[in-house]
């Protein structure tokens, strides 16, 4: 289906091979579902909603029920794919703001096409924690300029490209087409858009939209604590979206399923 060995590359590497996008986005998929799955058959109830953080949207949707394992794992692995090729086109990237809130990154995103650059807000992760993207000039010109702009330092993310900006635009023509022919069905549980932080009610155009939109991953948590909730599950590799939530929902208790063991005993 995929055309590389899904299980080979996770098991055995090489690393270097293994955390392109194109190779990452299905493996990460493929073992964050396994996750669920084993969590889900040990609790009682359903969640009251979820959200994922850029990928993790797809894991969330498949989790609902909104979306067949098999057909995630082709559209990740499609996705995976035109996001490589984006970021080929023109050499970008992005850089975490430390130490800036939300309206000075908006700021310095503005001062920066005064200049004729270009940079986009790409990620609200938690409160003072904002993600920019752009083109590496633009991020040259961020890290040399972050104290007179207000922020106590950029730091340069090891990713690819501009993800989550308008430099992913011909990744979002491709993922459009690739969706036209997938099937979606009525979640289980709501699921919450991260370019929107609102219940999903059209799949293909919100999984378009993320793209080149920014995740809006802070006001998603903030919408689901909203309804009531005061427990968060994090269901993935690493711990990194249990941190945000954390310091997004000071008084949720946060658990963390990243083995099979944890989704026993979280469970």
């Amino acid at each position: 289906m995929l055309g590389w060995d899904l299980d080979a590359l996770v098991s055995n590497g090489p690393d270097e091979v293994l955390t392109e996008t194109q190779h990452a986005q299905p493996a990460l998929f493929a073992v964050s579902y396994a996750l669920w799955r084993e969590f889900a058959s040990h609790v009682t109830r359903p969640p009251v909603a979820a959200c994922g953080h850029s990928l993790g949207e797809y894991t969330a949707l498949a989790a609902a029920g909104g979306l067949e394992y098999f057909d995630g794992l082709g559209l990740v692995a499609r996705r995976g794919e035109a996001m490589a090729a984006a970021a080929e086109e023109t050499p970008s990237g992005m850089a975490a703001l430390l130490g800036a809130d939300l309206g000075v990154a908006e700021a310095v995103v503005t001062r920066r096409a005064e200049e004729g650059g270009r940079l986009s807000v790409a990620n609200i992760n938690a409160p003072g924690q904002v993600v920019l993207a752009g083109g590496h000039d633009d991020l040259d010109w961020l890290e040399a300029n972050a104290r007179a702009l207000g922020v106590r330092r950029a730091i340069r993310l090891k990713v690819a490209g501009a993800f989550h900006s308008p430099f992913m635009e011909s990744a979002a023509a491709q993922l459009t087409e690739a969706l036209a022919s997938v099937p979606f069905s009525r979640c289980t549980f709501d699921v919450v858009a991260n370019a929107t932080a609102a219940q999903i009610t059209d799949p293909l155009a919100t999984l378009v939209q993320q793209l080149t939109s920014p995740v809006r991953f802070a006001e998603s948590l903030e919408h689901i604590a909203g309804r009531g909730v005061s427990m968060f599950v994090h269901i993935g590799p690493g711990d990194v979206t249990a941190g945000l939530a954390k310091r997004t929902v000071k008084e949720s208790d946060v658990r963390v399923v990243s083995s099979l063991a944890e989704a026993r005993a979280v469970a």
